[in-house]
This record gives structure tokens, C-alpha cells and sequence, in this order.
């Protein structure tokens, strides 16, 4: 009987998700994120927090979540929320790469 479940369990663990599961993962992301977002100006605030760090996450948030982001964190505030998201989502299952978060290179000259 264990060897039945245990097989049964490794079927059901194998198997693929259904594609209405899988097509929903992106909006999902987004909607996690967008309530990530308004949790993290709310316990962070948002007085330390550049205009530019705002819309970019807002904007980011309004394209559903599928356009690169440009939001760079540069303040200690920006960034602890910045880093606070980036945990959450990544435990959440997204990749690092869905995040809004970019910083252009500055150049040395």
C-alpha cells in the first residue's frame, strides 16, 4: 500500500500543470507584485523615495507587469524596499529576472 502512494504522489508530482494554471502565472506575478508594492510604501513609507523610483514601479505595475522595469533603487529607503520585494517575489516563485529593478552603468570618465 506505501509503494502505491508513493508512486501515486510521484505521478502527481510529475505531471505538468494544467496550461489555464500556467498561462495565468504572468497576471498572477503582476498581482502579487502590485500587492507587494502597496504593502512596502505602507510599512516603509514613502518620504525618502525619489519620483522617479515611484513611477517607474507604478508604471511597471500598469503595463501588467511585462515590460522591462527601470526602477533603480538608490536611496537606503528605495533599496530596503527594493530588497524586501525582490525576497518576497522570489519566495513566491518568480525568477529575479521579473523584477522591475535596473540601475543603468554609470560611466567612470
Amino acid at each position: 500500500m506505501r509503494h502505491i502512494l508513493s508512486a501515486a504522489l510521484l505521478l502527481v508530482l510529475a505531471s505538468p500543470l494544467p496550461a489555464t494554471a500556467q498561462s495565468d502565472w504572468p497576471a498572477e506575478k503582476c498581482r502579487l507584485y502590485e500587492g507587494y508594492w502597496t504593502e512596502a510604501l505602507e510599512r516603509f513609507g514613502s518620504d525618502d523615495l525619489n519620483y522617479n523610483f515611484i513611477a517607474a514601479n507604478e508604471n511597471f505595475i500598469a503595463a501588467g507587469c511585462s515590460e522591462k522595469g527601470t526602477a533603480c533603487p538608490r536611496s537606503t529607503q528605495e533599496l530596503d524596499i527594493a530588497n524586501a520585494l525582490s525576497i518576497l517575489m522570489i519566495n513566491a516563485g518568480a525568477a529575479s529576472t521579473f523584477l522591475p529593478f535596473h540601475c543603468p552603468l554609470e560611466s567612470g570618465d
